[in-house]
């Protein structure tokens, strides 16, 4: 299956085809408009690619997946259109943890920053508990709401009891700029993963970029003019199909390549959890990630890029697996889709994120940027389990927390 024909086959999926007299009108892919479609013995397209090349292009085989024609034994045809599948919702289960889920995520994130030791102090001031310092960045950036308003909602959370002291709104913004809150907030995800550990067998990975309120300015020397661009924090995570709880995660402040951070977030993942398949799109196309799939005992299903052979290369001149599911691909590909359809279970996650807690980070420094977006995923995670609480009755427990990943931060105190 080319290009073309995968994207035709999201359109069919995603789309509502209506047929006309004149004959199909497909919505683009950008949103910008609907174009014609004629199917028969000559398709045509008014899109611009088909004007262009006069060949199939991803609308006409968005039309040809959405109807099927059967041929009858006299040589008539009937049109049948294939059924949308649909998925069901446990709607009192869904009311239940969407009603209850604020004072749910408040339980749960004590819970989980109480595992996080605090380290003795021999001198100086009292500093804040990093419990209460974790709980309030977290709980922060749950709410969506600026740091100055946001403190009526932490007085609430002390009063609660969630927090032994609330911090100030300037020590909050000073403890997302440390950078040793990103190896306990990584390490936080990994334990919010757990309790569905029983679940999810089946992981799908992805990247996405999160804009920042920060950016990048330079003089256009062609044009004669000061142009910018806003800057871009980039998250890289591993994903459950069946939750969409995030398992492992990097971010990075700066543009990063997607395929190296596969390895590290396939083991991650298994060191946790059961790996059975593992999702991805071409950018992951390469043999050190189908090896690193296979090595925690996976099945990797990524499609291979155009003119990509089953041959070896100057290097490896054999390489068994990458030749074998270069054939599955190629000669399966029916039974490879079903499996690589998983993936789009990434971008859900990525939505409900961004949908959620926001596509935009409101901090200014690098560190404090990649931090805040550990935060969303954090948050994430605690609502995908109080979710499966009601819906799965799965019991929230963590774990203990590694005593290496703690560092006194600067301004902890």
């Amino acid at each position: 299956m080319e290009a073309r024909e995968e994207k035709g086959l999201v359109i069919a999926a995603q789309s509502k085809i209506n047929k006309t007299d004149k004959g199909y009108l497909v919505p683009s892919q950008t949103g910008k408009g609907l174009y014609l479609v004629n199917v028969g013995s000559e398709p045509a397209c008014s899109c611009p690619d088909f004007e262009a090349r006069h060949l199939p292009c991803k609308h006409i085989f968005a039309v040809e997946f959405t109807i099927r024609r059967e041929e009858n034994a006299d040589g008539t045809t009937i049109e049948t259109r294939t059924m949308r599948v649909t998925y069901g919702q446990n709607w009192p289960a869904y009311n239940m943890a969407q009603t209850h889920e604020q004072e749910r995520f408040g339980e749960l994130l004590q819970a989980l920053c109480e595992t996080v030791p605090q380290p003795p102090q021999t001198f100086g001031r009292p500093r804040l508990p990093i419990s209460d310092s974790i709980f309030s960045a977290v709980y922060k950036v749950y709410s969506t709401m600026s740091g100055r308003r946001f403190m009526t909602d932490l007085r609430n959370a002390k009063s609660d009891g969630l927090v032994e002291k609330a911090p100030s709104y300037t020590s909050l913004f000073r403890w997302l700029e440390d950078a040793s809150l990103t190896l306990i907030l990584k390490a936080l995800i990994e334990q919010s993963a757990l309790p569905l550990k029983t679940v999810e067998t089946d992981f799908a990975v992805d990247s996405s970029g999160f804009s920042t309120t920060t950016y990048n300015r330079w003089f256009d020397h062609k044009w004669g003019k000061v142009r910018s661009e806003a800057k871009w924090v980039k998250c890289h995570l591993m994903c459950g199909v069946t939750t969409n709880v995030v398992t492992s995660v990097e971010v990075t402040p700066t543009e990063t390549a997607d395929a190296p951070k596969l390895p590290d977030l396939v083991s991650t993942t298994a060191q946790n959890f059961s790996v059975r398949e593992v999702s991805a799109d071409k950018a992951y196309s390469s043999r050190r990630n189908l090896h690193a799939i296979e090595a925690v005992g996976a099945k990797a299903y990524i499609p291979f890029k155009d003119k990509t052979t089953g041959m070896g290369s100057r290097s490896k001149p054999f390489d068994g697996l990458w030749n074998y599911m270069w054939a599955y691909y190629q000669y399966n590909r029916p039974a490879f889709m079903e499996h690589y359809h998983k993936r789009s279970n990434v971008e859900s996650t990525y939505s409900m994120i961004k949908a959620k807690f926001g596509g935009i980070v409101r901090s200014k420094t690098p560190v404090a940027q990649v931090n805040e977006v550990l935060c969303k995923v954090l948050a994430h995670n605690l609502t995908v389990l109080i979710q499966s609480m009601y819906e799965l009755g799965i019991e929230a427990q963590f774990g203990t927390f590694g005593t290496e990943m703690v560092d006194v931060p600067k301004e902890a105190a």
